[in-house]
């Protein structure tokens, strides 16, 4: 699989529920997340449960295809900010649906994609979406552990790690 993505967008928040805060550069710490992260600092929703989420990433087009309204079944339709669907990472051009159990850079990182994320019900309340829950339905992005720690800075290329 040939590809290449971009990293727009970091966004970390320090606890459950609070804002997502935009950083113009992380730190990212190979075993344990992103440094500032609720689940880094082990006060996310989920930190409590075992499961691999030290980084988390959606697609931009995801997004895009929920504000307009895409697909038409169920037909879904919502502008959500990148700091609105709770993942750490937006990008551009990255295949996450294919990218379970594979490598991956991002700046001087390596990622290693482990599951495809599940939206919970929570998003809906948060931001006073109903629906949002069934829009990202099989779109929620991915959950990723760190392999590789280091710093990553939007507009850095994400590519393939040959293995």
């Amino acid at each position: 699989m040939t590809w290449q993505g971009t990293l727009l967008h970091i966004h970390v928040a320090p606890a459950a529920s609070y804002e997502m805060e935009e950083l113009m550069e992380a730190q990212l710490v190979a075993g344990r997340g992103i440094v500032g992260d609720r689940y880094y600092l082990g006060t996310g929703t989920y930190s409590p449960k075992p499961d691999v989420r030290e980084v988390t990433l959606i697609e931009v087009e995801v997004l895009e295809a929920i504000a307009q309204g895409e697909p038409k079944i169920p037909g879904f339709e919502a502008k959500l900010a990148p700091e609105d669907h709770r993942r750490n990472l937006t990008t551009r051009g990255v295949p996450l649906g294919h990218l379970v159990g594979k490598r991956f850079r991002i700046g001087e990182t390596v990622l290693r994609a482990a599951r495809m994320n599940f939206p919970c019900k929570y998003i809906e309340q948060l931001l006073g979406i109903p629906g949002l829950y069934e829009g990202l339905l099989n779109r929620s992005g991915l959950n990723c552990a760190i392999e590789v720690g280091g710093v990553i800075r939007p507009g850095d290329p994400i590519l393939p790690v040959d293995e």
